[in-house]
């Protein structure tokens, strides 16, 4: 009995230090927006990663900073959003500010991030995510 009584006190001891249930860890990267471009333009990541994307916007206008395939890409094109946030890895990024989002991508393959601001997509703000 003493023995099951010390394991549970244990099992306790390291729940409530947050050790028995150790969570994968989450990769930060810096994103910086200078002149209507991404900095960097492309990144790697894992099949199943999930990452924390700092975003910092140092020019005198908005952006925004989309994950997704081109048919996403497409979509917010085309679409009537004006402020993102709701969804991870949409973000909008007002002028002189620091924004964050989180993603966690899947199997392998390739991702875009851009910006759909009026003609910034097409000016060229957009990225490539190779994930391995």
């Amino acid at each position: 009995m003493k023995r099951v009584g010390l394991s549970v006190a244990i099992l306790f001891a390291f729940g409530a230090y947050g050790l028995a249930d150790a969570s994968p860890e989450v990769r930060t990267i810096t994103v910086e927006i200078e002149h209507s471009a991404f900095i960097p333009q492309e990144l790697n990541v894992g099949a199943g990663e999930r990452v924390h994307f700092i975003l910092i916007n140092n020019d005198p206008i908005d952006h925004e900073f989309i994950i997704g395939d081109e048919h996403i890409q497409l979509i917010h094109e085309k679409g009537t959003e004006s402020h993102h946030g709701a969804r991870d890895g949409e973000i909008s990024v007002p002028a002189g500010s620091t924004r964050e989002t989180s993603y966690t991508f899947g199997e392998q393959g390739e991702l875009i991030y851009g910006c759909h601001l009026p003609s910034h997509y097409d000016y060229g703000m957009r990225g490539e995510i190779r994930i391995r």
